[in-house]
């Protein structure tokens, strides 16, 4: 389910209000005693097993399909980009819905129902697996919350909304604009990449050697 995006929050009865974390977005796919992570673009993540076997042991169901973010979390809840991108945490994986369990197909169901489903097969005790919560209509007093508490931003979902997988979506973000870990990231991002095509560049000569 993709994000557009919108420049204010707003108010209202028919939509519902979460906090935006802050990581990696990743489809969990548990199936009996294992699961993997996979990434919007279809790679597999691999720099966390424990967090799949968590996953895997600790949702109460034998096969599910769960859409959340990976993040690592600040002793006051908040994400923290940086230590999930180095590595430097243990993160959590943040459930905010459902879309395949125990062999059902559950994408034609209202988001709602989908989040009471969801609600109903998280883990009963501390786990590094977590519910993503939200409020119903107040969207412009939480996000003055997530601003205040330096948050990235709300995310606004249609509560009688299907789980799309094309193009169309009934999902919002609403990005603080203040929000402190943006700062440098553009350029880390870019430097990353020109390093990884700097030792592409040397590496494939030395296959062709070969």
């Amino acid at each position: 389910m993709r994000l557009a995006s919108s420049r204010e929050p707003f108010d209202h009865p028919d939509w519902l209000f979460e906090p935006k974390w802050d990581g990696f977005r990743a489809l969990a796919y548990v199936d009996g005693h294992h699961c993997r992570m996979v990434s919007r673009r279809g790679n597999v993540y691999k720099s966390w097993p424990y967090l799949c076997d968590e996953l895997a042991h600790a949702v109460r169901c034998r096969s599910a399909v769960l859409d959340g973010e990976i993040a690592c979390l600040e002793p006051d809840g908040r994400s923290h980009f940086y230590k999930l991108m180095f590595r430097r945490e243990w993160p959590y994986f943040m459930a905010f819905d459902v879309l395949w369990l125990d062999g059902k197909d559950l994408r034609s169901l209202p988001l709602f129902r989908r989040k009471r489903i969801l609600a109903g097969i998280m883990p009963a005790v501390e786990s590094y697996v977590r519910l993503v919560d939200h409020i119903p209509g107040r969207g412009r007093d939480f996000f003055k919350v997530a601003c205040a508490h330096d948050l990235e931003g709300v995310v606004a979902k249609w509560r009688g909304g299907t789980y799309q997988t094309g193009t169309k979506t009934s999902w919002l973000k609403i990005r603080n604009p203040h929000y402190s870990q943006w700062d440098g990231r553009r350029d880390l991002f870019d430097a990353r990449s020109d390093n990884a095509t700097r030792r592409t560049r040397w590496v494939r000569p030395q296959l062709e050697l070969v």
